[in-house]
């Protein structure tokens, strides 16, 4: 279920927009990524970590092609809920239930350790986890703006943006709590801190 490829597709438009981002832009979502994780270390107490990447640096082309799956499981996962509405609940779709390739794919980026018996080492790649990140801040940000100009009449391309930007939002939380390697019980504490 693929959309690459697809002239005019959200998912190519997007992705262009992404490698062209004017400067404004790059400053909003540099904005938005660092009131994020300020938000977190202040929930959490303490500073926040990020990984290493032991390995050697990725080349532009194959930073470009694990960014581009990063997106591939993010539109056909969102495509994939809007098809089925399989995991709303009251109108809302929980994140950790649409986008499980996704965060599967950003855990593999971030493995440090594998099996003893494994055939490859752990090679992080936190710089491309980093890319994603900001990507969906982006997306965010997008979302923002259609919904807020979206106007008082409830359209289905109104509603359909409102739930992607619920799920998009909540899923750079969960990409950022994976990235900064939070245990359980500190998204936990994150979880309630935000409830309250």
């Amino acid at each position: 279920m693929t959309r690459r490829g697809l002239p005019g597709s959200p998912r190519e438009a997007v992705f262009a927009r992404f490698n062209a981002v004017s400067t404004p832009m790059r400053d909003r979502v540099a904005t938005l990524i660092s009131g994020r994780r300020e938000r977190l270390a202040q929930q959490l107490g303490h500073a926040l970590s990020s990984p290493a990447a032991d390995a050697a640096p990725l080349d532009d082309a194959k930073r470009a092609y694990l960014l581009d799956e990063a997106l591939d499981l993010y539109w056909n996962e969102l495509e994939w809920e809007h098809i089925t509405e399989e995991e709303a609940t009251e109108g809302a779709p929980l994140s950790e239930l649409t986008f499980p390739g996704v965060l599967a794919f950003v855990r593999g980026l971030l493995l440090t350790e594998v099996n003893a018996d494994a055939l490859a080492p752990a090679e992080p790649r936190p710089e491309v986890v980093e890319s994603f990140v900001a990507f969906l801040a982006g997306r965010v940000l997008e979302l923002e703006e259609s919904v807020g100009n979206g106007g008082a009449t409830e359209t289905d391309e109104l509603a359909r943006a409102r739930g992607e930007l619920t799920t998009t939002d909540r899923l750079l939380d969960l990409v950022l709590y994976l990235y900064h390697g939070l245990d359980e019980a500190e998204v936990e504490r994150v979880e309630a801190a935000a409830n309250r």
